[in-house]
């Protein structure tokens, strides 16, 4: 890992970087086969891991699921949904366009709290799970932050502000979360890092392929 990083900083000391709009981020996958409680709809306490379940329709690993969720931080804030409603509520940029969310339980495509959350559900059954930064995406590395020269992101005549998106040669994104001095602090962390987050999620199809 740190010769990664080691990589990426002497990447952006010789070419620079360059500013690039915003847009979604993809994060990295917990540990897998973690616990997560929650609470159904019905107000009941429940875990990915309980055993006495009605006969019916049940997600599990290898089955294609749709979803549709609702992402808050601890505070209440928004920070991400598949329903334009729920967006414009929370004042949120608006998408062109919103559908509930497709993956295959256990393919890794999620965050493994999201992943492990939707095992066991049912088509229209919705709970709320809080997930801690360790099923999510992780805690903040301050080894994923660096110090580049103001002058090297300034190369192709782009100016330096904090919050703007910038990116290694390799493809590596980062944020711009400060300036010291002379120098641009670079965080390449996913920006919902050492975050805990809260999702809703709503189950609207099962297919097993």
């Amino acid at each position: 890992m740190k010769i990664l990083f080691a990589v990426l900083a002497i990447s952006l000391l010789l070419l620079g970087c360059t500013s690039v709009p915003q847009e979604a981020q993809q994060g990295a996958n917990a540990s897998a086969g973690t616990n997560v409680s929650y609470t159904n709809k019905t107000g009941e306490q429940m875990n990915n891991n309980t055993a006495s379940k009605p006969n019916g329709i049940f997600a599990k690993k290898g089955d294609v699921v749709s979803v549709d969720y609702v992402g808050t931080l601890q505070n209440g804030t928004l920070f991400d949904t598949s329903m334009e409603a729920e967006a414009a509520k929370g004042g949120i940029a608006l998408r062109d366009s919103y559908e509930p969310l497709s993956f295959t339980v256990g393919g890794g495509e999620m965050i493994a709290g999201f992943d492990n959350a939707v095992v066991g559900m049912k088509i229209n059954e919705t709970k709320t799970i809080t997930f801690q930064p360790a099923q999510a995406y992780g805690e903040m590395d301050k080894t994923r932050i660096l110090a580049v020269p103001i002058a090297n992101i300034q190369s192709d005549g782009r100016n330096v502000t904090i919050g703007g998106f910038v990116y290694t040669p390799s493809g590596a994104r980062g944020i711009i979360s400060g300036i010291n001095g002379t120098d641009a602090l670079i965080d390449f962390n996913h920006p919902l890092a050492g975050k805990t987050l809260i999702f809703t999620i709503t189950v609207r199809s099962i297919k097993n392929p």
